[in-house]
C-alpha cells in the first residue's frame, strides 16, 4: 500500500490532475499486481498524457 500511496502522490504533484481519477487507475494497477513505486507511477503518468 505503500508503494501505491508514494505513487499517488508523484502523478498529482506532476500533473495536478484529479487525486479521485488518480487513486481509481493507481489502485487498478496495484490490484493487478503492479508493486514497484516507479512503475505505478510511470504507468500512471503515460495513462494522464493519453488523456
Amino acid at each position: 500500500m505503500e508503494a501505491q500511496k508514494i505513487a499517488i502522490d508523484a502523478v498529482v504533484a506532476l500533473t495536478d490532475c484529479d487525486r479521485d481519477a488518480v487513486t481509481t487507475f493507481i489502485r487498478r494497477l496495484y490490484l493487478a499486481g503492479v508493486r514497484d513505486p516507479k512503475r505505478l507511477t510511470f504507468k500512471g503518468l503515460q495513462a494522464l498524457a493519453r488523456v
